[in-house]
């Protein structure tokens, strides 16, 4: 039995008493591995605002010290790509973003960066999806998005169709990236979550629509997994997606899911909007890379009303 495996094994059996003949380093490596896994995988919450929903779901999961640490740089990726106010569903809700950005300087982060390169004018989108505000009420700064310099080519070590892509470089130098995606309606990929969120931390997306939309997505989490991801279901775009602009479109869900596995936290959401696993082809892609978990009923789900 190799150590990675012993210390899986131990730290199921809980603290007994073997634990405490073992060498002090080795104990302590126990110590955590069994602290890491009181926690749940997964945290599906409903019933309160984002606010309230994000607070409930992150005390499950252990808190933001899990994923933080003091002096450490994070980058928070909202959706924030729509000049739409925050009742049409388009984009993150900047009371969640706000309560994000608060939690990770408690937990004594350094700096916090809010990313999204928009699809319509930065400054508009900022200002009308009222996140910008927001987030810097809560301590956050913008990381200017809207230049090519910003970005710089990495190769997508692993990726099937995407080879190399142009990357914002607060994303390449961050400790810790927490994705902030709003759950609505594409017409390009069927849905949008977690993982097609990363588009906007790319400079060109025309290299995704001419290589192969689905894969290219699921191709991003070779260059960088989110730590957390945080996805908002509480305003949803149930049709005429990415964008909207019709209130008739949204549906007001108070929903909220929270994990660690971007594939799982893809797949419970989208159930929320009728797709069960394997329907969105992002997912399955990369589920069946290895990518993360597309199978709900292997993970360990935390179902809170708030």
């Amino acid at each position: 039995m190799d150590r990675r495996e012993f210390l899986k094994k131990s730290a199921a059996l809980g603290f007994g008493a073997g634990l405490f003949f073992m060498p002090r380093g080795l104990r302590g490596a126990v110590e955590l591995a069994a602290q890491e896994n009181r926690y749940p995988d997964l945290i599906a919450l409903r019933g309160g605002t984002p606010r309230t929903m994000f607070e409930r779901g992150m005390r499950e999961l252990g808190g933001m010290g899990r994923f933080v640490k003091s002096g450490q740089t994070v980058v928070i990726k909202p959706n924030m790509s729509f000049d739409l106010a925050p009742e049409y569903g388009a984009n993150t809700s900047p009371e969640l973003v706000a309560a994000v950005v608060k939690q990770c300087k408690d937990a004594g982060a350094r700096r916090v960066l809010i990313l999204d390169h928009s699809i319509a004018h930065w400054e508009r989108t900022s200002k009308n999806s009222g996140i910008l505000e927001a987030a810097k009420n809560a301590g956050a700064v913008y990381a200017q998005a809207e230049r090519e310099g910003y970005y710089h080519k990495v190769p997508v070590n692993g990726g099937k169709r995407l080879r190399e892509v142009g990357v914002h470089e607060a994303l390449l130098e961050a400790d810790v990236f927490i994705n902030v995606p709003v759950l609505k309606h594409h017409g390009g990929a069927g849905v949008s979550g977690s993982i097609k969120n990363l588009m906007g931390c790319v400079w060109d997306r025309r290299v995704y629509h001419s290589n192969g939309l689905q894969t290219c997505i699921a191709d991003f989490l070779y260059v960088k997994k989110p730590n957390l991801n945080i996805v908002d279901a509480y305003r949803v775009l149930t049709r005429n997606g990415p964008g909207g602009g019709n209130l008739a479109d949204v549906n007001q869900m108070g929903s909220m899911i929270i994990s660690p596995d971007i594939v799982a936290a893809d797949s419970a959401a989208f159930a929320l909007v009728g797709r069960s696993q394997g329907q969105v082809e992002y997912v399955r892609i990369a589920s069946e890379a290895g990518l993360g978990q597309m199978d709900l009923s292997k993970l360990n789900i935390s179902r809170l009303n708030v």
